[in-house]
């Protein structure tokens, strides 16, 4: 499945962003909802053998704003951020870097110089500063991939295989998390999150994406399952690769950090 002539379209709508302002944040319940995994499925699932699914998500704003859903079975892949700081690449590019690994999306924001913005971990090694009053986190440790909240679980330090960081939060315990009505702006997305069964999920816009405060809202209605997600980088950095399944979405410009899966 090519996406690039998808987006191609609104190529000249979408503005690259590397740094988006963070709206308030909702009051989050205390606890999880009782069946957090009691969700509608997805009009349109496509289960793989190798413990991934595919989902295509359109909201009520209609098919340019679709979102591209992958779940991945932690049992069956496991996950790598990796950091090139002061350069940047291209899907192709980074694609010859990682022979092993068989997706990828990009990761944090960056400053003009490629350097990350929050914090990143790569096998072991920490990079950059840690948000503790916005956005969110995904980790991996001792194995385990999670995602977390920066405000509610930050990171303090504990070792860490890997990790990479970004904002705004989306989805909390089930629930939207942005409050900012005026948070409406289109532009392409990156999303990561982890449903009620547990499973990693990489969400992008092929073409254009909802503004923060709809996107957070309709995610929490939508069916895709999620318990936690946040937004990583996007406008012209969103890119997407998933090697069986043929999904190729370039970015608009090369990034410093990205998100590797990899088979077990």
């Amino acid at each position: 499945m090519r996406l690039a002539a998808l987006c191609a379209a609104y190529l000249l709508s979408l503005a690259a962003c590397n740094l988006q302002t963070d709206p308030l944040m909702a009051t989050l319940p205390p606890t999880l909802p009782t069946n957090p995994s009691a969700f509608s499925p997805s009009p349109t699932p496509a289960p793989l053998t190798l413990g991934a699914e595919l989902r295509t998500l359109v909201p009520p704003e209609g098919e340019a704003f679709q979102l591209l859903a992958l779940y991945f079975d932690p049992a069956r892949y496991s996950f790598r951020a990796h950091y090139t700081p002061n350069e940047a690449y291209t899907l192709r590019q980074w694609r010859e870097r990682l022979p092993g690994a068989v997706g990828l999306i990009n990761a944090n924001f960056f400053t003009s110089e490629h350097l990350i913005l929050g914090f990143l971990v790569s096998d072991g090694q920490v990079y950059g500063e840690p948000y503790t009053d916005r956005g969110g986190w995904f980790g991996v440790q001792n194995g385990q991939a999670f995602v977390r909240h920066s405000i509610h679980e930050p990171y303090r330090g504990e070792p860490l295989e890997q990790a990479v960081q970004a904002f705004p939060m989306l989805i909390w315990q089930g629930q939207p998390t942005q409050t900012d009505s005026r948070a409406v702006r289109p532009s392409r997305r990156t999303i990561i999150g982890q449903d009620g069964q547990g499973r990693i999920v990489w969400m992008v816009t092929p073409a254009l994406g909802l503004g923060f405060y709809p996107l957070s809202h309709w995610l929490a209605s939508s069916g895709a399952g999620l318990i936690h997600a946040f937004n990583l980088d996007g406008g012209g950095s969103t890119m997407l690769w998933f090697e069986p399944l043929d999904l190729h979405l370039p970015s608009f410009d090369p990034v410093p950090s990205v998100l590797a899966v990899y088979p077990r």
